[in-house]
Order: C-alpha cells, then structure tokens, then sequence
C-alpha cells in the first residue's frame, strides 16, 4: 500500500523590532545614578535581578567602583537589584583568548540563578565587552545586556555595536554572535583615567566612520587635530560622540546589521588590522594597527588612480597629527616560504565574510567603493612606501 504525500512550501517573514539605545553620561554611579530606572526595568511587580562584571583594568584610576556601584544599586530599591556582589575579572584582548573565562562567565550566571529576565550589565574596555556579551548572549540563549565602554575605542566604536566575540584559531572573533543590547552607557567620567595611549586609541576610529559617512566631520578633527592630539578632554568627547552616532546609524539603516552579506564598510583598515594585532601579540594596539591599515589601503586606493594623491596624504597627516604611527615592523614578518604574513590576511578576511573578499577603500573624503580582490604587489608598494615615509617622517610631526 503506498501513501500519497502533499508538499506544502512554507514562508512566513518574522518582522523583528530592536530599539538600539545609546546614552552619555557622567559620574551614573553618583550624581547621575537615575539613568538606571529608565535602563533596568521589568515587568509589572517585577524587581530584575542585574549581575555586574568588572574590567580588572578599569579599577586602576577607579579604586572605588565596586562599592559605588554596590552603593548606587542599594539606593534604586523597587527598581532593580544586584544578584551578588559585582565580579572583578581580567579583561584587554587577552581575555578573549581564555576559553576558561567564558566558563567562569557561564558559572556565575547560573549560581546566581540570571535568567531571561535578568539583565547583565558589563563595565570595561571593549575585548572585556566582547567576551561577557558573548557569555550573555549564550546563556539561556541570551539574557539580557547593557554595556558600559570605558574606553575611547570601546565608547566611538565597538562598544556601541550588536557584534560578540572570542578568539580561536589564532583569529579573531572567530566564535560569536550578534546581539543588540538593552542598552549602552557611555559615560565620559571614565575617560579621565585612561592613559595617553589608550585614550588616543579611539580616535582612529573617528577618523575611519568620518572618512565613510561624514565629510565635515573629517573636517572638524582635521580643525581640532592640536586638541585631540593633547587629548583635551572637550574635543575628545566630542569626535567620540559623534563617531557612536554615525557608527549606530550605520548599523540601524545600513540594511545589514547582522552582516548577512560580505560587505563591512565599517571595518575599512582592519585587514590588516587583524593580521598584525595577533602576530604581534597584541603589542600592537587594535587602534594604532587599525591607522595601519588605513594607510595601506589608502595608498593602495591612491596607486589605483581611486582617490586623489591630495585627500591621500590630507587623511594620512591627519592620522599622524593626533599620534598615530603609520608603520610597524610586523608588516614585513614572513612565513616559512618568505610569503609576507601579512598578505594573508586577505585570505582570512575573505573566510571571515563568507567566502566572498569584499574589501572597502575610501575614494573621497565622505565617500567609499567596495573591491572583491586586491592586487598584492599593490599592498606590499604601499607597506614599502609606508616603511620609507615612517623614516623621514620620524620627530617631524
């Protein structure tokens, strides 16, 4: 006896509904403690339990913190309330490299019974931000978060975005996920105790999200490039508040939030960026490797005849005006077979976008083109020419 079967072809769209709030603040454990009743709310009766975790490196400059924070929530009462006392842990792009730390993130979110309707709320520098997103966004299959950069790079950049991510495989942010969180506090307060180095690390970014979206703020930091090279806290604030914007915007409106597709405009620089960072072992910084990139790829998008020798070195000496170095050593490493290992960075961005190599070069100050290859004897005139200029240009900026 045989049986008849229909095929039915189903097909629903699930219309989904984020709202991706951003806040600047100042001293919110303090004076400006209210934010938190319109950030940590439940339901009707309910008082959401909250976990906190705590950026090793954040206390240095804020010994205090802990107890402001233990402080600030024991004052919210009816609001919300802190599950345990909030959890100090290592953060920098180290941890992110600590499977093990995943595991402790996934343990004390299940001893303190964190549920869905808990919120976690994460303080630190944004590979700290990375890692306890990903462990939140796994948990239960996502509880929710809210991260609070408190970093330059963190606050104008990655912090403010939907990506979560651990390193594996020597590569980064191999495993993660996307996730829009509940909130993000950027307050400015934590800004004053960074040191040089890592309060100069942001603003590359600016300049990146301004050279893709925004001409007359490349304009504005080209103005202001003796303020942000002294870190002068007003222009600081300012080039980070604007970067968060237009970086939110691009992810809201951009048409892709999830990176469905291979094209990532907003990680204009960072294949280069993400090769040298781990063969340097993280002595690179994610900013100071990020101007390298850029750079490269400017001059690459330069020889092309893409973009004008004059906007070229106006984007070049902007970098190098407000601190950042344009060359490193690590672009020449080789492997075995003396293949420059910085080459194949381009293969392992090509595998990170799903196959497709969809790289972005600036043509204009404000406007962008996407590329699917990359001539390699281009790159390596460009890495040439950038180690040439670095010798000419040393003590002269």
């Amino acid at each position: 006896m045989s049986a008849n079967f229909a095929t039915t072809d189903l097909c629903h769209t699930i219309p989904l509904g984020w709202e991706h709030r951003v806040f600047f603040t100042r001293d919110v454990f303090g004076a400006g403690r209210g934010v938190w009743e319109s950030i940590l709310t439940g339901a009707a009766g309910e008082m959401p339990k909250v976990m906190v975790f705590v950026d090793a490196g954040v206390l240095s400059g804020n010994e205090e913190l802990v107890g402001q924070i233990e402080e600030c929530f024991s004052g919210l009462k009816g609001a919300c309330r802190l599950a345990g006392a909030p959890v100090v842990m290592p953060g920098g792009e180290g941890c992110k490299n600590d499977w093990g730390a995943v595991e402790r993130l996934w343990k004390e979110l299940n001893d303190k019974g964190i549920d869905r309707h808990s919120y976690v709320l994460v303080i630190g520098g944004g590979a700290f931000l990375d890692l306890v997103g990903f462990a939140a966004a796994t948990a239960h299959r996502g509880i929710r978060l809210v991260r609070m950069p408190t970093t330059t790079l963190s606050q104008g950049d990655g912090g403010v975005g939907v990506k979560n991510g651990v390193n594996r495989f020597g590569k980064k942010n191999w495993v993660g996920t996307f996730a829009v969180p509940a909130a993000v506090v950027n307050d400015f307060s934590f800004l004053r105790s960074l040191p040089a180095r890592e309060c100069r690390q942001g603003l590359v970014e600016c300049v990146k999200v301004a050279l893709l979206r925004d001409a007359a703020f490349f304009e504005k930091m080209e103005s202001e490039a003796d303020e942000l090279a002294a870190l002068e806290a007003a222009a600081v604030e300012s080039a980070i508040e604007r970067s968060a914007a237009l970086h939110v915007a691009h992810i809201a409106t951009g048409g892709d939030p999830f990176e469905l597709g291979s094209a990532r405009p907003l990680d204009f620089g960072h294949w280069v960026a993400h090769k040298i960072e781990p063969t340097s072992g993280f002595r690179i910084g994610h900013g100071e490797a990020v101007a390298i990139g850029m750079a490269v790829d400017l001059i690459y998008a330069r020889e092309l005849g893409l973009l004008s020798a004059a906007d070229c070195e106006r984007i070049l000496r902007l970098l190098e005006r407000i601190g950042f170095a344009l060359y490193d050593y690590e672009l020449e490493k080789r492997d075995a077979t003396g293949h420059p290992l910085v080459l194949r960075g381009l293969e392992e961005f090509r595998e990170h976008l799903g196959g497709q190599l969809t790289i972005t070069l600036v043509t204009g100050i404000g406007s962008r083109l996407e590329v699917h290859e990359m001539d390699e004897a281009v790159v390596w005139r460009a890495v040439e020419e950038l180690k040439l200029r670095n010798a000419t240009t040393k003590g002269k900026v």
